[in-house]
């Protein structure tokens, strides 16, 4: 049995919620809130519909090792949520949710993400010595780009 992580944000934006909620359903915005040590590219076709079900595709570099990155659209509320899943990348379990609130000054956003490491006792230490720390990294730069990205436009 592996052991389960959560990892939690909030972040205020300045944008009104339909801003916010629509930047967040281009799967193509990824990547430009990802910092640029995962190399990561979307590899799915450009059209992407997000709707539950949706498939995206996508490759990235953790820890220096290439992955191929599949997620699954599981809910999505257009305006309030949207779920996506981890069906083949490097995480036993990857489940991130969205949520998005009409709020004094902006939107709220709220990230949820559920995760478990694979390879037992090896995932875990991986998770204590680098994979967490990393986590916190990707969001810490994602919060920042969000910032100039939606606010200071």
């Amino acid at each position: 049995m592996s052991a389960s992580y959560r990892l939690e944000r909030l972040q205020l934006i300045k944008r009104p919620l339909d801003d916010v909620f629509a930047f967040f359903s281009n799967a193509h915005n990824l990547e430009a809130i990802t910092p640029g040590f995962l190399r990561f590219q979307i590899t799915t076709p450009d059209l992407i519909v997000m709707q539950v079900g949706t498939l995206i595709d996508y490759r990235l570099r953790l820890l220096g090792i290439p992955f191929q990155w599949q997620s699954r659209i599981d809910c999505f509320e257009p305006n309030q949520r949207f779920v996506d899943v981890q069906t083949r990348g490097p995480y036993r379990r990857w489940h991130h949710l969205h949520e998005f609130t009409t709020v004094d000054g902006g939107t709220l956003m709220i990230d949820e993400v559920d995760y478990e490491m694979p390879l037992g006792p090896l995932g875990a230490l991986a998770h204590v010595l680098s994979v967490r720390r990393t986590l916190d990294q990707i969001f810490d730069y994602r919060r920042d780009r969000i910032v100039e990205l939606l606010e200071r436009r």
